[in-house]
C-alpha cells in the first residue's frame, strides 16, 4: 500500500507541476472506498497504507499540502456515485482516489470525463476500467495478470484441466476467460465454467475487485 500511495503521491507532483499557478496552497484528495462491509478489510490496508506515508514523510507534496477527504461507499455503487457528485460539486477535489472494487469506479466514469478530474484507481482490478475515461490511471493490477499467473503455475504443477466458479460480472468474467486466451501449454483447460449470479454487483461471494 504505500507503493500505491507513493505512485498518487508522484501523480500529485507531476499535476501540480504541470498546472497553471494557482494561490491555493492545498491538494483536495477524495477518497472513495468501502469503508463498511464486506469490503472493508481492502479499504482498511489502503487506508492504513495511506497514513503510514504521511506519518514517515509529512503532508506537504511540492510545496502543497494535501487534504484527504474519505467517503464511505459500503460497496455499492450508487452511493460512490453520489459521493463523487458531492465531492466534485461541493468539496471541489482535485483529485479523486481509492475505489476498493470494480462497480465503485464504473459508476463514476462519466463524471470523472464530464469534470475533467484526475482519477486514481488503487485496487479495483477489471481490465477494462481504465479505458472508460481518459482521466482514469491505475496503480494496482488487474485480475488477468492474477490468473495468466495462476495458470502458468497450475500448468508447471501438472494440473490440466480446472473448473471455474466466479461472480458473474466484470471481475468475475475477467478471472473466467483469462486462461481461455492464453495458450494451453501455460494453462490449464477450463473443462467447465460456473458464474454465480449475486443480488448486485457488490455482493460477490469471491474475492473479485
Amino acid at each position: 500500500m504505500k507503493r500505491v500511495f507513493l505512485a498518487l503521491i508522484a501523480c500529485v507532483t507531476l499535476g501540480t507541476a504541470a498546472a497553471p499557478a494557482r494561490a491555493e496552497e492545498v491538494v483536495k484528495i477524495g477518497l472513495i472506498m468501502a469503508y463498511t462491509g464486506q469490503f472493508a478489510d481492502g479499504a482498511a490496508q489502503m487506508d492504513h497504507g495511506i497514513a503510514l506515508y504521511m506519518k514517515q514523510y509529512g503532508d506537504t507534496v511540492a510545496g502543497k499540502k494535501i487534504e484527504l477527504i474519505r467517503k464511505d461507499t459500503a460497496a455499492l455503487p450508487e452511493n460512490a456515485k453520489r459521493l463523487a457528485q458531492e465531492l466534485i460539486v461541493n468539496d471541489h477535489v482535485d483529485i479523486l482516489a481509492g475505489f476498493t472494487i470494480t462497480p465503485e469506479i464504473l459508476a463514476i466514469t462519466d463524471l470523472v470525463s464530464e469534470a475533467k478530474k484526475f482519477t486514481v484507481v488503487m485496487n479495483a482490478a477489471t481490465a477494462i476500467i481504465t479505458t472508460k475515461s481518459p482521466y482514469i490511471v491505475r496503480t494496482s493490477l488487474t485480475l488477468p495478470q492474477n490468473c495468466e499467473t495462476l495458470g502458468a503455475w497450475a500448468a508447471k504443477n501438472g494440473i490440466p484441466n480446472a473448473f471455474s466458479m466466479v461472480s458473474d460480472y466484470a471481475p468475475g468474467l475477467d478471472r473466467r476467460t483469462t486462461p481461455r486466451r492464453t495458450s494451453r501449454s501455460s494453462s490449464p483447460t477450463i473443462r467447465s465454467s460456473k458464474g454465480i449470479r449475486t443480488s448486485s454487483p457488490s455482493g460477490a461471494t469471491t474475492a473479485c475487485a
